[in-house]
């Protein structure tokens, strides 16, 4: 397997490999011959295998809200300073564990009391640290720990400067059956690319070069035949999702992806508080210069917060990803896989840090309390959703997070 170093205008990637096949719908896959209606808690069953593994950055997250961004040798005041664990796969597999999912994760930290105190967080949140690669730390050594330190304004904007670990986790740090033993029994494996060398082991990255996101997207699921569907992530504009279509057939019409992008984004609704999913029909999708696929094109809008309520974005990348774990996990079809992450993402903005106000399955307020459920609202979610179509044993799903594709 070869990991490939991104270039400059490259699509970040985050890739989901099953490991286990998830279980298989008796319904038709036919997109049109039924509806899907939400009901009043939004939250399937839990699935019988919640084993999901993550492989990546782990940190501690020092976060400072201020009046206003400091001027070059200003000296100025916090309002208010938070100390917690983050790191991009440790606040997802938070977000899937609060969900109600198993998560365990595989990362590297310090054996000291900084170390100890993000164990605990995730112990005390039900992830798994069996596999953490402890690093000892002699009293007359001093070690550059995995820190993030991020500022908050009242603007709400926020700006975050990173502090790698150092040494880095490499893949001597595991051997071959603790690897085995974290892998065993796990329905999906999720890397955040922060530990390329590690991840190189279990699974493949995929960088493409492209002039638009949409084609970027096609490019992906030619280049990766068992691709099933991918995702890039656009902060607050939501989400482009691309799906492949199960069984391809030549009567499908041709059309322009990025045109059909255009068509798609003409049926949003900005009035709509809510996150909502926009999909058009399957078609063979063209990317100029790239080549064609059959399948559809979702959008997925984010959820318009109140500036009242609106406090930090920090880590909503990270809560997408973690609900998106669980909604491949409970079998959501798309319609509804991209609203509910949007709306749990969105949850996580409501407080200071990345994990602080990420919703739990079993929160007194109920499911409703964060999703905001209300008469209007529901009406919104009683829309018509394609039936839950079944995923091919082989599948892997990438998705691209945290960063505008343009930047």
């Amino acid at each position: 397997m070869q990991f490939l170093t991104p270039c400059p205008n490259a699509v970040k990637l985050v890739s989901f490999r099953y490991l286990h096949p998830p279980s298989t719908s008796s319904s038709s896959s036919s997109a049109s011959s039924s509806r899907f209606k939400m009901s009043s808690d939004p939250l399937p069953s839990l699935p019988e295998n919640r084993i999901v593994v993550g492989c990546g950055g782990v940190g501690l997250d020092f976060l400072a809200a201020v009046a206003s961004y400091p001027k070059p040798d200003d000296k100025i005041r916090s309002t208010s300073l938070r100390v917690q664990g983050g790191g991009n796969a440790g606040n997802a597999l938070t977000c899937a564990a609060r969900l109600g999912l198993n998560p365990r994760i595989i990362s590297k930290i310090a054996d000291d009391p900084q170390g100890k105190g993000i164990r605990e967080e995730f112990e005390a949140d039900g992830v798994d640290t069996s596999f953490l690669v402890l690093l000892p730390v002699p009293l007359i050594q001093c070690i550059l720990r995995n820190i993030g330190l991020s500022l908050t304004s009242v603007r709400k904007t926020r700006t975050c400067i990173h502090t790698p670990g150092d040494p880095p986790m490499i893949p001597d740090d595991l051997s071959e059956s603790t690897i085995f033993s974290a892998l065993d029994g796990a329905r999906i494996l999720y890397l955040d690319g922060r530990l390329p060398d590690t991840a190189i082991i279990v699974a493949q990255e995929v960088w493409t070069e492209a002039p638009s996101v949409p084609s970027a997207l096609v490019s992906m699921l030619l280049r990766l035949p068992n691709l099933r569907f991918a995702i890039v992530t656009l902060g607050e504009d939501g989400c482009i999702m691309l799906e492949r279509s199960v069984n391809e057939s030549p009567e499908l019409e041709e059309i322009d992806v990025d045109s059909l992008l255009e068509q798609l984004k003409q049926r949003k609704d900005d009035r709509v508080a809510v996150p909502t999913c926009i999909s058009s029909l399957e078609a063979r999708l063209r990317a100029e210069g790239i080549g064609t696929v059959s399948g559809r094109l979702y959008i997925g809008t984010a959820e318009k917060i109140p500036p009242s309520e609106l406090v930090d974005t920090t880590g909503a990348g990270d809560a997408f990803i973690g609900a998106v774990l669980y909604a491949l996990c409970a079998n959501m079809p798309p319609e509804k896989m991209l609203p509910f992450a949007a709306q749990v993402a969105a949850a996580g903005c409501r407080a200071l840090g990345a994990r602080t106000s990420l919703p739990h399955r079993t929160d007194p307020r109920g499911i409703g309390g964060f999703m905001h459920v209300s008469k209007d609202v529901q009406k919104i979610f009683e829309i018509v959703f394609a039936q839950a179509y079944e995923l091919p044993q082989t599948s892997v799903v990438i998705i691209a997070h945290g960063r505008r594709y343009y930047h």
